[in-house]
């Protein structure tokens, strides 16, 4: 099965190398990314380390920098916000390589870390090939796609079947796993739910209420809009999920005749802005505004197809926190935060915005220690052979 799929997967890369390097050019996001993953750009050579953990993107490169420091790390990722996080704490950073690569590419570790569902085969079995550890940390596996992993099944035991510890979310998590052919399951709950919250700037917190729209996507600002009334004692900060989309959602305030602040033309060093409404037209600011905002309305929730958006960053800061129902993708996260409030009909938003007061809290964190055994008993038998 192994020589098939990597045969396939170069017909992949050839087939679509072309179209990927033009793409690479006129998509901000996919600039970098693109070019290393899929034509090694900059990216040929790794450094050596004993533990190397691959996430996704942002959320997750944060996540794992708890764990990451206590060992010689590295870490690839897929994305470009994903890469700019792992670089702030590790200096072994790279983004993956395509599969067709891998066995070329890819350096010994004595442990391989994957989060979530970073499911890459050749990954996987150049690793196993090379006598790490596996483990998959974080393992979820969503209602949407475990439907999709059943009509594969065959493939992802294939995967489970080279993976040597997991660590699920939950006992749903953990049994879906288990029919996929997975083994030595344990259950720790999310990782995330242990990140230690702080702002990396001090701002100015207005006399009025501070209200959020957060992380929302193309279709929820509007819908968000329809039904809120912005009185004169509150201000309002709209912060899209995407950068590609800010200027989408600046149109969108522009054509309904709203007047607002754009947090890229603030100059002063609190950021202190005159209008009612502020887009939040920048990366990795959302958190120091967390800590002055009264109400947190959070997006990814509102449309069936994204299943929500980490609340724990929210939570840190026990502001009210507002959410739409749809949270398929984060179950477990909002499992271990209090007060949510949920939004069923949108009629309804304006009413909760105005009128909650109790402010979500996070549970007792989880005790990674059970991780970091498994980490280094893996590096102690590397050592071994």
């Amino acid at each position: 099965m192994i020589f098939f799929y990597y045969i396939l997967i170069w017909m992949v890369f050839l087939i679509c190398a072309i179209p990927i390097f033009v793409l690479s050019f006129f998509k901000q996001k996919y600039k970098n990314s693109l070019k290393a993953r899929f034509f090694l750009f900059r990216n040929i050579c790794q450094k050596k380390s004993d533990v190397h953990f691959h996430v996704c993107s942002y959320g997750e490169a944060k996540s794992i920098k708890q764990l990451a420091l206590n060992f010689d790390s590295r870490i690839t990722t897929i994305t470009q916000t994903g890469f700019e996080c792992a670089k702030e704490f590790c200096n072994k950073v790279n983004y993956l390589a395509f599969e067709n690569w891998i066995p070329f590419w890819l350096k010994p570790s004595k442990v391989l870390v994957i989060f979530e569902a970073e499911y890459w085969l050749m990954l996987i079995f150049t690793a196993k090939f090379q006598k790490s550890k596996i483990i998959l940390l974080n393992a979820r596996i969503s209602d949407k796609s475990y439907k999709n992993y059943q009509k594969f099944s065959f493939f992802y035991r294939k995967i489970f079947s080279y993976i040597d510890e997991i660590f699920a979310q939950s006992d749903i998590d953990k049994s879906r796993l288990e029919k996929l052919g997975a083994k030595n399951i344990k259950i720790i709950k999310n990782i995330k739910a242990n990140l230690e919250i702080v702002p990396n700037e001090q701002y100015f917190k207005p006399k009025e209420k501070l209200i959020i729209f957060a992380s929302t996507h193309a279709g929820e600002e509007e819908l968000l809009l329809d039904y809120f009334n912005l009185r004169a004692n509150e201000k309002l900060i709209i912060a899209p999920r995407h950068p590609e989309r800010f200027l989408e959602v600046e149109n969108l305030l522009k054509n309904r005749g709203l007047e607002f602040d754009k947090f890229s033309f603030l100059n002063t060093q609190n950021k202190k802005f005159d209008k009612n409404i502020l887009l939040l037209d920048a990366l990795g600011e959302l958190v120091n505004f967390y800590a002055i905002s009264d109400v947190v309305v959070l997006g990814g929730s509102f449309l069936k197809d994204i299943g929500g958006h980490n609340p724990i960053e929210v939570a840190s800061f026990e502001n009210v926190l507002i959410s739409g129902i749809y949270i398929h993708n984060q179950k477990v996260l909002f499992g271990e935060v209090e007060n949510v409030y949920f939004c069923e009909k949108l009629k309804e938003l304006d009413d909760k915005i105005h009128h909650s007061s109790i402010k979500a809290k996070i549970k007792k964190s989880n005790d990674l220690s059970i991780v970091l055994q498994a980490i280094e008993k893996g590096i102690d038998a590397g050592k071994s052979i």
